[in-house]
């Protein structure tokens, strides 16, 4: 009888095992690597960001880079000028809103 109870303890042992790395697993792939991807691709963005380009801040200002430093940025608003931390801003504006402005400026700088 106790030989029994080990025996299926081992089994169930296993199969939880099985169940708690495939749990694991699918939590990786959906969540935990997705926020990394997202992550490194916001530090790149940030570490791009040109002088004249459109951008909008984590709080929601909208504004035109006019200063770059090492890790600060000054930001031409329609309210003046702001200094903000790089990691302050969200996303590019430039080639998502004015993108029709911008292909034009390129293929003149080409000509």
């Amino acid at each position: 009888m106790i030989q029994t109870i080990f025996l299926q303890a081992e089994s169930g042992g296993m199969m939880s095992i099985l169940m708690l790395g495939g749990m694991f697993a699918i939590m990786y792939f959906f969540m935990i690597r997705p926020q990394q991807k997202k992550a490194k691709e916001e530090k790149t963005f940030q570490a791009e960001i040109k002088r004249g380009s459109q951008v909008v801040t984590t709080s929601g200002i909208h504004g035109k880079i006019n200063e770059i430093y090492d890790d600060a940025v000054i930001i031409e608003t329609g309210a003046g000028k702001i200094k903000f931390e790089k990691a302050a801003i969200s996303r590019e504006l430039t080639l998502a809103r004015y993108s029709k402005n911008v292909t034009k400026e390129v293929e003149k700088t080409e000509d």
